[in-house]
């Protein structure tokens, strides 16, 4: 074999001895040893004789692998080595007829020199004779050195050239191997999972599915119906297939509002620039169907960072970073409510609620926002309507860095820089944001903190792909020292608790327990008093089941999705607003990024083909900074790196991070017009 796995012994190298009249041992040499019993005397010399003589074939077949190379190799291979083997000869072949021709014309040199040195010539002329005769004996002997060399080479070329090809086409089989290794292993975890459907709850599905309106996405067991799961398409690996959920629904025909969703895009995108304020757009152009290897292209991403994979734009949203980033704020009126709490403890409820109401809409997202340029923005000016304005930059571009500010006229402000990591294992894609979220409240001067937890997106080969969150928040009031745990429950085939569960408790700097938090973070967070009380022991007395019910709060609930979001990205009445062109916004807007519009606008071919523009156009603009940086240190001359327009970077007080916050005068610009300091980045 041209490879082993655990447990073999190479016939070539192996020691066959005999113990008794029915057993036999077969080594290696001490690391794997076979004891072996035959039924009789009979069959174990039988055994011994086919052993002895399937060695004595390996044995042949090693010695003749030199000259007679791999029987596996592919023809095409074969053909390329005899052709360079051939070239290679043929040089030699020239170089010793030029060594031929070198030791006959250096024979008649030496010879005529000789001849010179027999005439009777002054004695400087027979000095200077002799010099040269020498010097032709030594490049006789140089060159025939070289061409002996040259041949050694050939040889050497030739005996080894076959070993390193059997050594690469044993590589290309053993990655062959585990690719197919690796898919038998994802089917056989499909139907266990297809088993055990039957008796617990799916991790996601889709609006409508289950039979509570009270819990859309979050059945109970054995809510599930047959018609459920029978919806359920699974694929294997290597084949072409549309991703299940983020490649979607096919274009359908059934018109919204009496316009065809096949409508021409560019004739609404030329009309469609304008005061978005007096109506939101409700649709976008259905998610059109197409095809796509999704294993081919994930199987070589295994391990790697998800930022610096090329992705084509059939696993994107049309959706930047930054606008998912923006629709934190979904659920804003959370921190209006907080901001008019006297309590710091009833505000830190709300502040939790809004904490996991961000993560409301990932639970039917599966695929990718945008990866943002370096220096794109995106604004999102609710003033009027909510009190708010909000705008987001990409400050860098290795690590990916957001930074957003929202400001509110209701009495708070929110301000965040997050990194993206992301890791793909294989079954599953990992997503860990990385970078502080803060939250301060104007009134009262009550400053929050807190951090995101790891997202994670399952099903990658094959299988329905579905999110789950999965971590730990901590809520600091870094003014009063009240703090609030929020723990976002893994979810598990085998718990037989609500999927996607969120517990958290509030408490006041002394460690007391005054609200207790319950809730899923894709449906509704409610929140609880904790009656104090004193028990025997001294321990804190947890409320009872009515008297927590009476005490019981709503503190948030998600909003229904739109119409028709199963064909639209699963976009929320927020989603669907965000990439609508709008007029007065910088150059350098999401809003303005082609190949997103024409993802949008489901030109597909035409986006991958602008996305690889842009990219293309991003890498030039770094080289050129490391060039001048170069350049720069070089000749000792100062170098300005490059800078975020409207944030900058500072230490924050609170907790002695290096964040990038908003430095003002982008409203400003704006109101003038004024986008002369915006780099060309589209």
């Amino acid at each position: 074999m041209g490879h082993t796995c655990r447990g073999t012994i190479n016939l070539a190298t192996a020691n066959i001895s005999v113990e008794d009249s029915c057993n036999f041992i077969i080594s290696n040499g001490g690391a794997q040893t076979y004891h072996l019993k035959a039924s009789s005397e009979v069959e174990r010399q039988r055994w011994v004789t086919a052993l002895e003589l399937a060695k004595a074939k390996a044995v042949k077949m090693l010695e003749e692998s030199d000259d007679s190379g791999d029987e596996s190799v592919s023809q095409t291979d074969k053909t390329e080595l005899q052709n360079t083997l051939r070239i290679l000869s043929s040089k030699v072949e020239d170089l010793s007829t030029c060594n031929d021709l070198i030791a006959k014309h250096g024979t008649a040199l030496q010879r005529s020199l000789s001849e010179l040195e027999a005439l009777r010539l002054p004695p400087e002329s027979t000095d200077k004779i002799k010099q040269v005769n020498e010097r032709a004996t030594l490049f006789r002997i140089t060159s025939n050195a070289m061409i002996n060399a040259c041949r050694d080479f050939m040889l050497l070329a030739q005996t080894h050239g076959k070993k390193w090809q059997k050594s690469l086409q044993q590589e290309r089989d053993q990655r062959i191997r585990l690719e197919e290794t690796l898919e038998q292993l994802a089917k056989q975890h499909n139907h266990l999972e297809r088993a055990f459907r039957g008796a617990t709850v799916l991790p996601a599905s889709t609006p409508g599915t289950a039979g509570s309106g009270k819990d859309l996405c979050c059945p109970a067991k054995g809510d599930l119906s047959d018609e459920d799961d029978d919806n359920n398409e699974f694929f294997d690996a290597p084949e072409i297939f549309p991703m299940p959920d983020i490649m979607g629904h096919k274009r359908t025909g059934s018109n919204i509002s009496g316009t065809s969703s096949d409508i021409s895009l560019d004739e609404q995108y030329k009309h469609q620039v304008e005061d978005t304020k007096k109506e939101k757009r409700t649709r976008i152009p259905y998610k059109p169907n197409y095809s796509l290897n999704l294993w081919s292209i994930m199987k070589n991403c295994i391990g790697k960072e998800l930022s610096k994979i090329p992705m084509p734009v059939n696993f994107n949203e049309p959706l930047s970073m930054l606008q998912r980033l923006t629709e934190d704020l979904e659920y804003h009126e959370l921190l209006d409510r907080a901001a008019r709490c006297e309590s710091s403890l009833e505000q830190l409820c709300y502040v939790a609620a809004f904490t996991v109401s961000s993560y409301s809409t990932t639970v039917f997202r599966t695929s990718k926002p945008f990866n943002p340029l370096l220096g794109e923005t995106f604004e999102l000016d609710r003033l009027e309507e909510n009190g708010y304005r909000s705008l987001c930059e990409q400050v860098s571009h290795h690590p990916p860095a957001a930074a957003h500010h929202a400001d509110s006229k209701n009495g708070w402000t929110l301000r965040q820089e997050i990194k993206i990591t992301s890791k793909f294992r294989g079954k599953y894609l990992s997503i860990m944001p990385l970078g502080t979220i803060h939250c301060v409240f104007h009134s009262s001067g009550n400053h929050y903190t807190w951090k995101k937890v790891t997202t994670t997106v399952h099903n990658i080969i094959v299988g329905k792909l579905w999110i789950d969150q999965s971590g730990e928040i901590e809520i600091i009031n870094h003014k009063t020292g009240d703090k609030c745990i929020l723990k976002f429950v893994p979810y598990s085939y085998f718990s037989r608790d609500v999927a996607r569960k969120v517990t958290g408790e509030v408490m006041d700097p002394s460690g007391k327990v005054h609200f207790a938090l319950l809730g899923t973070w894709d449906e509704k967070m409610d929140c609880y008093k904790v009656q104090v009380g004193t028990g025997d022991n001294g321990a804190e007395a947890r409320p009872r089941a009515h008297e927590a019910e009476d005490s019981r709060v709503l503190l948030w609930k998600r909003n229904p999705l739109p119409k028709y979001a199963e064909n639209m990205y699963y976009f929320s009445e927020l989603a669907l607003t965000l990439n609508a062109p709008e007029s007065g916004t910088a150059p350098t807007d999401s809003r303005w990024r082609p190949d997103q519009r024409l993802m949008e606008n489901g030109r597909w071919d035409e986006a991958n083909a602008e996305k690889q523009r842009l990219e293309e156009k991003q890498r030039l603009s770094r080289k050129r900074r490391e060039a001048e940086a170069a350049r720069a240190t070089e000749d000792g001359t100062p170098y300005d790196p490059y800078k975020p327009l409207w944030f900058e970077r500072r230490k924050d007080p609170v907790t002695q991070e290096l964040a990038h916050v908003y430095k003002g005068g982008y409203w400003e610009s704006k109101e003038k017009q004024d986008w002369s300091l915006c780099p060309d980045i589209f």
